[in-house]
């Protein structure tokens, strides 16, 4: 099941091909931003599974296997990643930076995530307000100094032996949030939690079967426990539980993954339609989901209505067509794909007036076509249109897009469904 719908946005302007209009549905690609302004917030802590209401540093169990005592990090940048239907003058594939920020007296803040760390008052001038769709929350950050660890306990036996984690294998990490992983707190304020689950770091591993140096502390790092700090080391990161991650590694060396279990809860079963409200059934407007886009002096309406059967058809009437197809469009964001595998687009559509639409699936931020690119004829009588295609890589924000424009007519259009038909 496709992890759905929580989020942010932040301010800024960049022209991307295709200008803003309004967005009809209560919920669509996330959250669209505006007035008024959001604030953000961010809390940082060690998660054992074992949850204290109302503390920031998650509690652990007794017994529990790996106890942390010390663990800091400098976070060095805070970054938002968003859609645009308005002209700006950014790289949406580069996000946005929104701390530090460039006239502010800090480019660094050292966090605690064995005492709980809160970040309020130096993200205080922070304004998420946006005219886009957050995508995702990059946060990065380095080791706070040439010799950093992690300290903590091993449990051998009924006793707790020392150990010290040595974060020498990292210059940089990266961690990004999808929308879904972000608290909305209010109206005007979204929370960040960035939490380093001890569990996922170290399950599987015995950690009791490794030698312990003459001083009695267990050390992991490149001359003691070698096999054990590798195996440490790919396990690090993922272990904030991001969607996705990079990291810059001690020899200068990057690299960028998905942590599996969150993208494959993105990405949803075979056969799950990954189509947000393909019936027109939620949303005080039926459009939940989904973005109606005008531009390039194109003008519609978009009005669902009921079927005598109560299945719910899209009505879009095109009354001024534009200048090009895209003048009016129909778009679906954040369909996960998975590359080179196998997926069915259906839809049911028919018109007042025959003729072609564009059918097509591309990304958010570069508008490349990743899955396909076809001239649908489009007649009076409703037909189910079925497109097989694989994408060309893997993404959880692809952009479904119906474009509509260029000629006057009338849209009937229902059951939309996207769907991978291999594992």
């Amino acid at each position: 099941m496709r992890i759905l719908r929580s989020i942010v946005g932040i301010a800024f302007v960049a022209l991307l091909g295709v200008g803003c209009s309004d967005s009809s549905g209560d919920d669509v690609a996330g959250i669209e931003i505006g007035n008024p302004a959001l604030a953000l917030t961010a809390d940082f802590s060690v998660d054992y599974d074992q949850v204290e209401a109302g503390a920031l540093a998650k509690s652990a169990a007794k017994n529990e296997p790996v106890l942390l005592d010390s663990f800091s990090m400098d976070l060095i940048e805070v970054r938002s990643y968003s859609s645009y239907y308005v002209a700006v003058s950014i790289n949406p594939s580069d996000g946005v930076p929104v701390w530090p920020y460039e006239s502010g007296p800090d480019t660094s803040i050292s966090i605690s995530f064995t005492e709980g760390s809160s970040v309020v008052d130096p993200f205080s001038n922070i304004n998420l307000q946006d005219e886009g769709y957050l995508k995702e929350i990059g946060v990065s950050f380095k080791p706070a100094s040439n010799r950093s660890s992690i300290s903590g306990r091993v449990l051998v036996g009924k006793k707790y032996v020392p150990f010290e984690y040595s974060l020498d294998g990292f210059q940089k990490i990266g961690i990004r949030y999808h929308f879904s992983q972000i608290e909305r707190v209010s109206d005007t304020l979204v929370n960040l939690s960035v939490a380093f689950h001890v569990r996922y770091f170290v399950d599987g591993l015995d950690l009791s079967e490794a030698d312990v140096s003459d001083d009695g502390v267990i050390y992991f790092d490149n001359a003691n426990n070698v096999s054990l700090w590798n195996e440490l080391n790919a396990r690090f990161v993922p272990s904030f539980r991001p969607l996705r991650y990079s990291t810059v590694n001690d020899h200068g060396d990057e690299s960028e993954d998905y942590v599996k279990d969150i993208w494959d809860g993105i990405i949803g079963s075979m056969s799950e339609n990954t189509i947000e409200n393909g019936d027109f059934s939620k949303g005080s407007d039926g459009m939940a989901g989904w973005i109606f886009f005008k531009q390039l002096n194109g003008d519609a309406t978009a009005t669902v209505m009921e079927e005598k059967n109560g299945e719910r058809v899209l009505k879009i009437e095109v009354t001024n067509p534009g200048l090009k197809s895209y003048s009016v469009q129909l778009i679906q964001e954040d369909v996960a794909l998975v590359a080179g595998k196998k997926y069915n687009c259906v839809f049911t559509i028919w018109a007042d007036v025959e003729g072609e639409i564009t059918a097509r699936i591309g990304t958010y931020d570069d508008y490349e076509t990743i899955g396909f690119q076809e001239h649908v004829l489009v007649g009076t009588v409703g037909k189910s249109i079925k497109i097989e295609f694989s994408p060309q890589e893997s993404t959880p924000f692809a952009r479904f897009e119906l474009n509509l424009g260029n000629m006057y007519r009338t849209f009937y259009i229902k059951e939309v469904k996207i769907y991978r038909l291999e594992d």
